[in-house]
């Protein structure tokens, strides 16, 4: 049994098929998620998982360096953009609109959908190598 970590075992598999440069995403109860795009439903209620928890979270097993997020994030969700920001301390943050984001989607290898209930809680995580 897995004693730490990320211990859904859904997310824990997207994550272990990780190679280097692959992306993943999390994405608030709203956003719509492409057919073609593996999805991992965590949304129980509204606000639950809320986003924060579920990026620290993944973030603890996934190496990266370098996170998405839609530009609208720091104008819009001003909390949210603070928080993602200061998780990923160091590490590039590229801003790309949200319809360009949304895109993005259909390339991720997986979608986890959490129960945030605020607009703009939207990330895509690319992987890096552990060595």
């Amino acid at each position: 049994m897995k004693k730490s970590g990320v211990l859904n075992t859904h997310i824990s598999s997207l994550i272990a098929e990780l190679g280097q440069t692959d992306t993943i995403a999390i994405v608030d109860a709203t956003t719509s998620i492409p057919d073609e795009t593996k999805k991992i439903d965590l949304a129980l209620i509204k606000g639950i998982p809320s986003f924060m928890d579920t990026l620290k979270a993944v973030l603890s097993d996934v190496e990266t360096n370098e996170v998405i997020i839609a530009m609208e994030t720091e104008e819009e969700n001003k909390e949210i953009f603070d928080s993602i920001t200061a998780e990923v301390e160091g590490k590039k943050v590229v801003k790309v609109s949200n319809e360009q984001l949304k895109i993005m989607l259909k390339k991720c290898r997986g979608v986890i959908r959490c129960g945030e209930a605020t607009p703009y809680s939207n990330i895509i995580i690319k992987s890096a190598s552990i060595f």
